[in-house]
């Protein structure tokens, strides 16, 4: 399993990026893929979830209304819009999956990508 986030950089608040991760090496469009944050010195935190079932959507409170994940199976690609952006999304963001058809654990996926660091700051 291979994934490699991208697009992250310097934001002002308020502004927007878009991140991609791309997957290979094993069957995209069937598992379940999230998205993952982490500051410095603070604990990893669940951004977000997006099904290989039904393609139904898990969102951290803390994101809710300003964050949309979505997939492309056939470019094998999740996406994360990150809208409204606030100085304490400012972290590297990476993406994971796991043998997992739903969301319901994807705090403990355990193959994770490279992350792309996002700056939010004026």
């Amino acid at each position: 399993v291979q994934l490699q986030a991208s697009g992250g950089g310097l934001v002002q608040p308020g502004g927007s990026l878009r991140l991609s991760c791309a997957a290979s090496g094993y069957t995209f469009d069937y598992y379940s893929i999230a998205w993952f944050r982490q500051a410095p010195g603070k604990e990893r935190e669940g951004v977000s979830c997006i099904s290989g079932s039904d393609e139904s959507i898990d969102y951290a409170d803390s994101v809710k209304g300003r964050f949309t994940i979505s997939r492309d199976n056939a470019k094998r690609t999740v996406y994360l819009q990150m809208n409204s952006l606030k100085p304490e999304d400012t972290a590297v963001y990476y993406c994971a999956t796991d043998v997992a058809r739903t969301c319901n654990h994807y705090y403990t996926f355990k193959y994770r990508g490279q992350g792309t660091l996002v700056t939010v700051s004026s």
